[in-house]
């Protein structure tokens, strides 16, 4: 799913990192018991779906890990939007 890198990585570079919740941020706000609407939930079930397919692909070692910190890239820089959309759902 390299395309979604590509869109993910035009995202990135138009917006500002103030301007939207990650899924990593998203993640702090539930450890605090700060309640989430249904959508900022089911991204991060759709990321979380995301990243095991991914990962659970067959590849050579150095590819999972270029291929983890990619996806930590996209948790730590991705509006948590991007992941509803269709190409998350798995």
């Amino acid at each position: 799913m390299s395309s979604n890198i590509k869109n993910i990585d035009s995202i990135t570079r138009t917006l500002n990192p103030k301007d939207f919740l990650s899924i990593n941020e998203l993640r702090e706000k539930d450890y605090k018991n700060v309640e989430l609407l249904p959508n900022e939930r089911l991204a991060i079930k759709n990321f979380d779906r995301y990243r095991i397919s991914e990962l659970n692909n067959n590849m050579s070692e150095n590819e999972f890990h270029n291929r983890y910190m990619q996806l930590q890239v996209m948790a730590n820089l991705s509006p948590f939007e991007e992941f509803l959309k269709e190409d998350y759902f798995l």
